[in-house]
Protein backbone atom coordinates (compact mmCIF):
# COMPACT_ATOMS: atom_id res chain seq x y z
CA UNK A 1 0.00 0.00 0.00
CA UNK A 2 1.40 3.63 -0.99
CA UNK A 3 2.35 5.54 2.28
CA UNK A 4 4.26 9.14 2.40
CA UNK A 5 7.42 8.49 4.19
CA UNK A 6 8.81 12.00 3.52
CA UNK A 7 8.95 14.84 6.78
CA UNK A 8 5.75 15.29 8.16
CA UNK A 9 6.27 19.23 8.77
CA UNK A 10 6.18 20.11 4.61
CA UNK A 11 2.87 18.96 4.48
CA UNK A 12 2.03 21.96 6.87
CA UNK A 13 4.25 24.37 5.01
CA UNK A 14 2.72 23.29 2.16
CA UNK A 15 -1.01 23.72 2.86
CA UNK A 16 0.19 26.93 4.80
CA UNK A 17 -1.46 25.92 7.97
CA UNK A 18 -0.94 23.29 11.17
CA UNK A 19 -2.56 20.24 10.28
CA UNK A 20 -1.10 18.69 13.85
CA UNK A 21 0.65 15.62 11.93
CA UNK A 22 3.71 15.28 14.99
CA UNK A 23 1.89 15.73 18.23
CA UNK A 24 3.21 17.96 20.64
CA UNK A 25 5.83 19.36 18.37
CA UNK A 26 3.36 21.13 17.03
CA UNK A 27 2.45 23.32 20.06
CA UNK A 28 6.00 24.22 20.46
CA UNK A 29 8.56 26.90 19.23
CA UNK A 30 10.11 23.82 17.22
CA UNK A 31 6.91 23.64 14.84
CA UNK A 32 7.93 24.23 11.23
CA UNK A 33 5.26 26.98 10.56
CA UNK A 34 6.73 28.87 13.26
CA UNK A 35 10.49 28.74 12.09
CA UNK A 36 9.72 28.71 8.69
CA UNK A 37 5.84 29.26 7.06
CA UNK A 38 6.46 28.94 3.69
CA UNK A 39 6.07 26.52 0.49
CA UNK A 40 8.96 24.09 0.70
CA UNK A 41 11.41 24.59 -1.97
CA UNK A 42 13.59 26.46 -4.01
CA UNK A 43 10.50 28.74 -5.17
CA UNK A 44 8.75 28.60 -1.63
CA UNK A 45 8.72 32.53 -1.18
CA UNK A 46 7.44 33.94 -5.17
CA UNK A 47 4.56 34.85 -5.49
CA UNK A 48 2.03 32.83 -7.51
CA UNK A 49 -1.79 33.52 -8.69
CA UNK A 50 -3.73 30.62 -7.74
CA UNK A 51 -6.62 29.46 -10.01
CA UNK A 52 -10.36 28.77 -8.40
CA UNK A 53 -9.24 24.93 -9.24
CA UNK A 54 -6.01 25.30 -7.70
CA UNK A 55 -7.90 26.50 -4.43
CA UNK A 56 -10.07 23.57 -4.31
CA UNK A 57 -7.68 20.93 -4.81
CA UNK A 58 -5.51 22.55 -1.83
CA UNK A 59 -8.06 22.59 0.58
CA UNK A 60 -8.72 18.52 -0.89
CA UNK A 61 -5.18 18.24 -0.18
CA UNK A 62 -5.35 19.60 3.46
CA UNK A 63 -8.33 17.94 4.77
CA UNK A 64 -6.82 14.38 3.02
CA UNK A 65 -3.08 15.22 4.66
CA UNK A 66 -5.13 16.34 7.84
CA UNK A 67 -6.62 12.87 8.36
CA UNK A 68 -3.57 10.87 7.37
CA UNK A 69 -5.78 9.69 3.84
CA UNK A 70 -4.77 8.17 0.76
CA UNK A 71 -6.32 9.73 -2.35
CA UNK A 72 -8.80 6.33 -2.74
CA UNK A 73 -9.93 6.59 0.84
CA UNK A 74 -10.54 9.80 0.79
CA UNK A 75 -12.76 9.59 -2.43
CA UNK A 76 -14.94 6.68 -0.65
CA UNK A 77 -15.75 9.31 2.25
CA UNK A 78 -16.96 11.72 -0.47
CA UNK A 79 -18.63 9.09 -2.16
CA UNK A 80 -20.30 7.49 1.04
CA UNK A 81 -21.51 11.05 2.22
CA UNK A 82 -23.37 12.15 -1.26
CA UNK A 83 -25.55 8.56 -0.28
CA UNK A 84 -26.54 9.87 3.38
CA UNK A 85 -29.21 12.46 4.01
CA UNK A 86 -28.32 16.12 4.78
CA UNK A 87 -25.03 18.46 3.50
CA UNK A 88 -22.89 16.56 2.16
CA UNK A 89 -19.88 18.39 3.00
CA UNK A 90 -20.99 18.48 6.55
CA UNK A 91 -21.76 14.01 6.30
CA UNK A 92 -18.08 13.83 4.92
CA UNK A 93 -16.40 15.52 7.62
CA UNK A 94 -18.46 13.62 10.41
CA UNK A 95 -17.58 10.17 8.87
CA UNK A 96 -13.93 11.37 8.77
CA UNK A 97 -14.15 12.60 12.55
CA UNK A 98 -15.88 8.95 13.33
CA UNK A 99 -12.67 6.63 12.02
CA UNK A 100 -11.41 4.74 14.95
CA UNK A 101 -7.93 6.14 14.51
CA UNK A 102 -9.13 10.06 15.24
CA UNK A 103 -11.70 8.85 17.92
CA UNK A 104 -8.80 7.76 19.57
CA UNK A 105 -6.85 10.86 18.76
CA UNK A 106 -9.47 13.32 20.04
CA UNK A 107 -9.78 11.09 22.98
CA UNK A 108 -6.25 11.60 23.80
CA UNK A 109 -5.10 8.19 23.45
CA UNK A 110 -2.89 8.83 20.91
CA UNK A 111 -0.60 12.20 19.78
CA UNK A 112 -1.07 12.11 16.87
CA UNK A 113 -3.75 10.71 14.10
CA UNK A 114 -0.45 8.76 13.01
CA UNK A 115 0.44 7.63 16.43
CA UNK A 116 -3.04 6.55 16.84
CA UNK A 117 -3.81 4.69 13.58
CA UNK A 118 -0.71 2.43 14.48
CA UNK A 119 -2.51 2.20 18.32
CA UNK A 120 -5.03 0.90 16.09
CA UNK A 121 -3.23 -1.38 13.77
CA UNK A 122 -1.40 -3.19 16.61
CA UNK A 123 -5.02 -3.97 18.58
CA UNK A 124 -4.58 -1.89 21.47
CA UNK A 125 -8.07 -0.76 21.20
CA UNK A 126 -11.50 -2.45 21.66
CA UNK A 127 -14.99 -0.96 20.40
CA UNK A 128 -17.83 -2.49 22.59
CA UNK A 129 -14.98 -5.32 24.47
CA UNK A 130 -13.83 -6.69 20.78
CA UNK A 131 -10.51 -5.37 19.61
CA UNK A 132 -11.17 -3.53 16.39
CA UNK A 133 -7.41 -3.07 14.38
CA UNK A 134 -8.77 -1.49 11.46
CA UNK A 135 -8.39 2.42 11.95
CA UNK A 136 -11.04 3.31 9.08
CA UNK A 137 -13.60 1.48 11.18
CA UNK A 138 -16.28 3.65 11.46
CA UNK A 139 -18.04 4.14 15.09
CA UNK A 140 -21.31 4.59 15.66
CA UNK A 141 -23.03 6.56 18.53
CA UNK A 142 -23.32 4.60 21.96
CA UNK A 143 -19.99 2.47 21.36
CA UNK A 144 -17.49 2.09 24.14
CA UNK A 145 -14.34 2.62 23.48
CA UNK A 146 -10.95 0.93 25.47
CA UNK A 147 -7.98 0.20 25.74
CA UNK A 148 -7.38 -3.59 25.47
CA UNK A 149 -7.10 -5.20 29.20
CA UNK A 150 -3.60 -6.96 28.32
CA UNK A 151 -2.05 -3.58 27.24
CA UNK A 152 -3.06 -1.29 29.75
CA UNK A 153 0.54 -1.89 31.54
CA UNK A 154 2.07 -0.32 28.78
CA UNK A 155 3.90 2.90 29.71
CA UNK A 156 2.16 4.97 26.77
CA UNK A 157 -1.09 4.10 28.30
CA UNK A 158 0.03 4.18 31.88
CA UNK A 159 1.11 7.90 31.48
CA UNK A 160 -2.68 8.56 30.43
CA UNK A 161 -4.55 7.65 34.12
CA UNK A 162 -5.88 10.42 35.80
CA UNK A 163 -4.48 12.91 33.48
CA UNK A 164 -7.57 15.78 32.14
CA UNK A 165 -8.02 15.40 28.55
CA UNK A 166 -9.96 17.97 26.34
CA UNK A 167 -11.75 16.95 23.92
CA UNK A 168 -14.93 17.27 21.76
CA UNK A 169 -18.23 17.19 23.48
CA UNK A 170 -19.59 14.41 21.65
CA UNK A 171 -16.86 12.81 23.01
CA UNK A 172 -16.26 10.96 26.68
CA UNK A 173 -12.98 9.42 28.27
CA UNK A 174 -12.31 8.35 31.78
CA UNK A 175 -8.64 8.38 32.14
CA UNK A 176 -8.43 6.54 35.38
CA UNK A 177 -10.74 3.36 33.89
CA UNK A 178 -9.20 4.33 30.34
CA UNK A 179 -12.54 3.76 28.93
CA UNK A 180 -14.23 6.19 26.64
CA UNK A 181 -18.10 6.32 24.83
CA UNK A 182 -19.38 8.56 21.58
CA UNK A 183 -21.93 10.38 23.09
CA UNK A 184 -23.49 11.74 19.84
CA UNK A 185 -22.28 12.90 15.50
CA UNK A 186 -19.67 15.32 15.18
CA UNK A 187 -21.13 18.55 14.17
CA UNK A 188 -19.79 20.72 12.06
CA UNK A 189 -19.21 23.36 15.25
CA UNK A 190 -17.05 20.40 16.94
CA UNK A 191 -14.05 20.36 13.95
CA UNK A 192 -11.10 22.65 15.02
CA UNK A 193 -9.63 22.22 11.87
CA UNK A 194 -9.98 25.53 8.86
CA UNK A 195 -12.09 23.53 6.61
CA UNK A 196 -13.89 24.79 3.73
CA UNK A 197 -15.77 21.46 2.71
CA UNK A 198 -17.77 23.57 0.20
CA UNK A 199 -14.64 23.60 -2.11
CA UNK A 200 -13.87 19.88 -1.90
CA UNK A 201 -17.43 19.24 -3.15
CA UNK A 202 -17.16 22.05 -6.16
CA UNK A 203 -13.74 19.68 -6.71
CA UNK A 204 -15.35 16.20 -6.70
CA UNK A 205 -18.82 17.56 -8.58
CA UNK A 206 -16.41 19.18 -11.90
Amino acid sequence: MAKYTEADCRLCRREGCKLFLKGDRCISPKCAMEKRPVVPGQHGLGRKKVTDYGQQLREKQKVKRAYGLLEKQFRQSYEKATRMKGVVGENMLSLLERRLDNVVYRMGIGDSRSESRQIVNHGHICVNGHVVNIPSYTVKVGDVISIKESRQDIEKFKQLKGIKIVMPKWLEFDSNKLVGKINALPKRDDIDLNIQEHMIIELYSR
